[in-house]
């Protein structure tokens, strides 16, 4: 099922249903974001708010974007003090959406759904302040290889999102080519089981 379809399908139970995924990047997002100041940020991917809320409590100034109207339509549910501004965009297209430079992007469970990930960090470049900071939180590749990708249970079945594979030498060398460099690498475990294939991958960059 394509992304943007898949996405407003899912969003009435993306918040309740069962996800193991979703709710070990949230932590992951609050472990890594939790000592980093940033006034504003560009959400990429912001889908129900889920991370979102969390965010706007530390930024003084968002732009949470996401393909899903759906999604979307959640995410504008929920309070954020006049903080956040919502957007639907593809990424995939020329990034036309704003002119202006954030302290921090943050990408959650967006890029395995791109094809080209090198694009989106040359487009995101533009968009971040030297010195400031790219969050990106992803289903680990080592899940992947396991076969697990998004998917959604529905009264006609599992459906399953369309995704792309991206070793974590991908992520790098992209990051690199477009003025990255690595603060962080890390991985979160199911329950904290590190004899088992991590979950979720973790990129701490800064815009040299």
């Amino acid at each position: 099922m394509n992304v943007r379809e898949a996405y407003n399908n899912w969003a009435a139970q993306y918040d309740t249903g069962l996800n193991k995924t979703r709710d070990l990047e949230a932590v992951s997002l609050r472990q890594t974001l939790s000592n980093i100041d940033f006034t504003s940020c560009l959400e990429v991917g912001c889908g129900t708010g889920k991370n979102t809320e969390w965010l706007a409590a530390k930024a003084e100034d968002i732009l949470a974007i996401d393909l899903s109207e759906e999604m979307l339509n959640k995410a504008r549910n929920k309070t954020y003090k006049g903080k956040v501004s919502f957007l639907q965009f593809d990424i995939n297209g020329i990034w036309n959406f704003t002119n202006r430079q954030f302290d921090i992007g943050v990408f959650s469970l967006v890029l395995e759904h791109i094809k080209d990930i090198d694009s989106v960090f040359n487009k995101v470049s533009e968009k971040i302040k030297p010195g400031g900071y790219l969050y990106i939180g992803e289903l680990h590749p080592f899940k992947q290889y396991t076969g697990s990708k998004a998917k959604f249970e529905t009264d006609k079945g599992t459906q399953l999102v369309t995704c792309f594979m991206h070793h974590l030498s991908d992520f790098i060398k992209a990051a690199d080519k477009n003025g990255f460099q690595v603060i962080l690498i890390d991985e979160l475990f199911d329950d904290n089981d590190k004899t088992s294939v991590p979950r979720i991958l973790t990129l701490l960059f800064k815009r040299k």
